[in-house]
């Protein structure tokens, strides 16, 4: 089992942790959050051009389903692969499962060249797909990891066999709303344990109320200096180049963009995309309703493969 623990870049353009302290404390931090999921049947270490990108092989569970298209996960912005806990027991039961550290982000993969372009991002993900053996796979990513997976639907597609967007960026400009929701999430981790459960449900924020999310979010901040590319939209015309099969998932309460706009507007664009809006969640169906969010991918990836 590899796991990169090479000394942080000092380079002002690349992600980095602030001392070899604070790394360690992160990866205990992700490792309390990955043991509420799927234990990781192996772990790599892929070279690219940007640097060494790690990742968090799942499943599946009946051999027989080994052949079966698998399943490549990109976590959201400040984060790791940590995030999809609530996803790799379910995805992983049916289809081998690949969770991908973002260079740039805090986790395990290590930058060493700046990514600063969107074609810098298709690139990488390219690399480590490649890197990985994986010619065809069923994209998934959420929040910056969804605009990552369209952004690669849109520049780089050959091994896309479907792309899953759950409440994405690169669909509108991110607005002073959601940047507001962030401050005031992370502002509220420091509330008196009591206070918690009622901010929880007030910012439809799960991290306030589970101790294990609270404390790796918490640390990523103190820990590591974020360095990626800016999230651009795609315009109306770089949607309508998209072929890869494409599936929408949007909290009904999303801060990110607004839910019917883009319900109408991306299968309006792209040929046979579909999108749904899920009530009762914000930005995170796949936290706040992981069954249901989990039997919706799963049911689309089969209509594909």
């Amino acid at each position: 089992m590899a796991v990169s623990q090479t000394t942080a870049p000092t380079r002002p353009d690349v992600g980095r942790y602030l001392s070899d302290t604070w790394r360690e404390r992160y990866f205990a931090a992700c490792d309390a959050v990955y043991a509420l999921g799927a234990p990781a049947r192996a772990e790599h270490d892929v070279e690219t051009s940007f640097g060494t990108t790690h990742v968090y092989r799942y499943g599946p569970a009946d051999p027989q389903h080994e052949s079966r298209t698998p399943v490549v996960l990109i976590h959201g912005a400040g984060s790791c692969s940590a995030m999809w806990y609530p996803n790799t027991p379910d995805l992983s039961a049916e289809r081998p499962v690949y969770a991908l550290d973002t260079p740039g982000d805090p986790g395990r993969s290590v930058q060493r060249a700046p990514l600063h372009r969107p074609e810098d991002a298709a690139q990488w993900l390219e690399e480590a797909l490649a890197g990985l053996g994986l010619d065809r796979v069923h994209l998934v990513g959420t929040s910056y990891g969804g605009w990552l997976a369209l952004n690669q639907a849109h520049r780089r597609p050959d091994r896309l066999a479907s792309v899953t967007l759950l409440d994405p960026g690169g669909l509108e400009k991110v607005g002073l709303r959601f940047f507001a929701w962030i401050f005031v999430s992370l502002f509220a981790t420091f509330a008196p344990k009591a206070l918690r459960p009622r901010l929880a449900s007030w910012l439809e924020q799960p991290v306030l109320v589970m101790p294990e999310l609270r404390t790796m979010i918490r640390t990523a901040v103190r820990a590591y200096r974020i360095r990626r590319p800016a999230p651009r939209p795609l315009s109306d015309a770089d949607l309508s180049t998209i072929r890869t099969p494409l599936y929408l998932v949007l909290g009904k309460r999303s801060l990110l963009l607004h839910p019917r706009r883009q319900a109408e507007r991306v299968p309006r664009l792209i040929p046979g995309a579909r999108a749904e809006i899920l009530s009762g969640t914000g930005h995170g169906p796949q936290i706040d309703h992981a069954q249901e969010t989990n039997r919706r991918m799963l049911a689309f990836m089969a209509s594909v493969d």
